[in-house]
């Protein structure tokens, strides 16, 4: 038997003593190191279930109560018969998605956009926050020597960032303005700041998260309940607005304001989940001829391009981490210091096996 923890219900999350998963064929077992605490959990927790099936999902089989937890590093700890590329003691990021790969997004590449997809940690197949876990040869990536397993558990909201900016229209020269310096907003402005972006514009109410977003690479900082963001944009950008924004913070306010601060022509990226349904004034759009384009997650490739940023030192990840927690601490110390204190916090890690 091993510890884990499992989602019941809304605000009801258990550390629980479960059966340890067999290693079949094409899989390794992985035993997590650390695992992130992701606004994806806060939001089941809080008003779940919504991501996490109630009724068996198409791929796993499996409903709630679940083992949560999908951003996570590991180590090897046995191998399927018939995998040989990957060795037991190999430390390794795990990429989450879950996938059918005969759909048409797959055959086109684009898992994270498959018609049944799902993740490790919200839809079955286990989670990190568990002593063991059985995962797909294809979802773990090498963590490389010169990075800590801390930093691995963070490729997961990176890579969400790192692929925001692939598919976005950035080019070299341009500014840009991000919506939110959360988990997410924060890793935008990291990677924003690898590619070399020399006009990082954000904003965020809370004034701690307004620091970090300075800390990481943004250039200028906004508080949205007090400053004309609209105005301060398009004067930071020689009177014509930003080239590019990213919405992290999903909230009606900030999307009416970033679609009036891009230029036209320009591009609004959504990042962000929605609570609530988001109106749109689509004459903002029609008359400056921006553009509105969402995105989800990441593709094959993006987890290895933001490890090998890591290993280079061209990201700098490790600063989010904001606490350290242990399993059987996770509802008090983790979930609720994340909603109660959220200014305080980027990213609270559960120590499984460090």
């Amino acid at each position: 038997m091993m510890k884990a923890v499992r989602f019941h219900g809304q605000k009801d999350i258990r550390l629980e003593e479960i059966e340890i998963p067999t290693c079949g064929k094409g899989q390794v077992k992985v035993k997590p190191a650390y695992v992130g605490i992701c606004g994806t959990d806060l939001h089941e927790y809080m008003g779940g279930a919504n991501i996490i099936p109630t009724t068996p999902h198409p791929i796993t089989k499996e409903k709630a109560p679940l083992t949560i937890g999908h951003e996570f590093s590991g180590v090897i700890e046995e191998v399927g018969d018939d995998v040989t590329d990957i060795k037991i003691g190999q430390r390794v990021a795990v990429q989450p998605i879950i996938y059918d790969g005969t759909c048409q997004a797959c055959r086109d590449g684009l898992i994270n956009c498959c018609d049944n997809n799902g993740f490790l940690g919200l839809s079955g197949w286990g989670g990190g926050l568990s002593e063991h876990v059985v995962v797909p040869r294809a979802a773990v990536y090498e963590i490389p020597e010169s990075v800590s397993m801390e930093a691995g558990a963070l490729v997961e909201p990176i890579a969400v960032a790192w692929h925001s900016i692939n598919v976005s229209p950035l080019k070299k020269g341009d500014a840009v303005l991000v919506l939110g310096a959360g988990p997410i907003g924060l890793a935008v402005i990291q990677c924003l700041k690898a590619r070399g972006v020399e006009k990082i514009i954000a904003t965020e109410v809370a004034p701690r998260r307004r620091e970090f977003a300075k800390q990481f690479g943004a250039h200028y900082t906004l508080d949205p309940t007090k400053d004309d963001v609209v105005a301060k944009v398009r004067e930071i950008c020689a009177g014509v607005g930003a080239d590019v924004a990213f919405d992290a913070a999903g909230v009606q306010v900030g999307l009416d304001q970033a679609l009036k601060a891009i230029r036209a022509q320009g591009t609004l990226v959504n990042i962000a989940v929605w609570e609530k349904r988001a109106q749109l004034q689509m004459n903002d759009l029609v008359f400056r001829e921006r553009k509105y384009m969402g995105v989800t997650t990441y593709v094959q490739g993006d987890f290895r391009e933001v490890l090998d940023a890591i290993a280079s030192g061209n990201l700098k990840p490790e600063p989010m981490i904001t606490g350290k927690i242990q399993m059987d601490e996770i509802e008090e110390k983790g979930f609720k210091a994340l909603i109660e204190e959220k200014d305080k916090h980027v990213k609270i890690l559960v120590e499984v096996s460090p």
